[in-house]
């Protein structure tokens, strides 16, 4: 059973809202579809976004779709019971990427690929189904993880923005939970107690590298109790002047106020000694 008004829900439905206008997530005539994976993430987001187009100033509508990869245990039915209890209609798009990933993947992380697999095919749906958005579940701790992987593996300041524009054009993404914190979303789930569909491809990898950032902020609330709200403030707090990113602020040209201009470049420097 959906209870709108217990507590939790109420908390996170005005974080879903705050992000919606913040971001200008979902706008007048929106076709929105919310990519629902059977987790808990996706499904809460799409219960709340129901009570959140009744209450809305404006008109939109949602339609829920999941992917069936044709991975082994795969059962829908329950969930797509509640879903559509929900009084929103359900979509099952069935493709065998889990044969491709098995087959392609030889160490045995198969998210990276699975994810792009699914990705494609999500963004291919939307496109030529005409919905103007895609509402994906990402919450603040991913988005935090995703910034810890960029700046620890590749060397990166970046993460998941609350909204995007994909790649190819076609496609615009929304993620109205950017303001949630996880441990709010599990312990909504658990009080609605809705079935889920479970991933039995990769939910068992500990070692993978998301899971790594994980227990590192799980690590450091300890201490730091509000590094979550902290690290979702700071991706909306950037200064670009004290970044080291050339290509987005110019250093050549910086000059003390009063001072005349002078050619930029490294030229004052050629022949110093290291040091001085």
């Amino acid at each position: 059973m959906v209870d709108f008004a217990h507590p939790l829900a109420t908390k996170i439905r005005k974080q879903i809202v705050e992000a919606m206008a913040t971001y200008n997530m979902i706008e007048e005539g929106d076709k929105v579809m919310v990519c629902c994976s059977g987790g808990k993430d996706s499904s809460v987001l799409l219960a709340l976004l129901t009570e959140i187009q009744r209450k809305a100033p404006y008109s939109f509508s949602l339609e829920a779709v999941t992917l069936d990869q044709k991975q082994p245990g795969f059962e829908a039915g329950p969930f797509q019971a509640w879903v559509e209890g929900l009084g929103v209609k359900y979509t099952i798009i069935e493709r065998d990427t889990y044969s491709i990933v098995k087959e392609k993947v030889t160490d045995g992380v198969y998210c990276s690929l699975c994810s792009r697999l699914r990705r494609g095919i999500l963004y291919d749906y939307a496109a030529n189904h005409g919905f103007t958005k895609m509402a994906l579940g990402h919450h603040r701790d991913d988005l935090a993880e995703t910034l810890l992987l960029n700046l620890f593996y590749t060397g990166k300041i970046s993460s998941m923005p609350p909204k995007l524009k994909s790649d190819d054009g076609r496609n615009i993404l929304i993620r109205p939970l950017s303001l949630v914190s996880e441990l709010d979303l599990a312990a909504l789930a658990k009080a609605w107690n809705f079935p889920v569909i479970p991933c039995n491809l990769c939910g068992s990898q500990e070692n993978l590298k998301r899971k790594k950032m994980k227990r590192l902020l799980r690590d450091l609330e300890k201490d730091i109790p509000m590094i979550g709200n902290s690290i979702s403030t700071a991706l909306g707090n950037i200064k670009i002047s004290q970044m080291s990113d050339r290509s987005l602020w110019n250093f050549n040209d910086l000059k003390a106020d009063g001072r005349k201009e002078q050619s930029s470049g490294l030229d004052h420097f050629s022949g110093m000694p290291l040091g001085e």
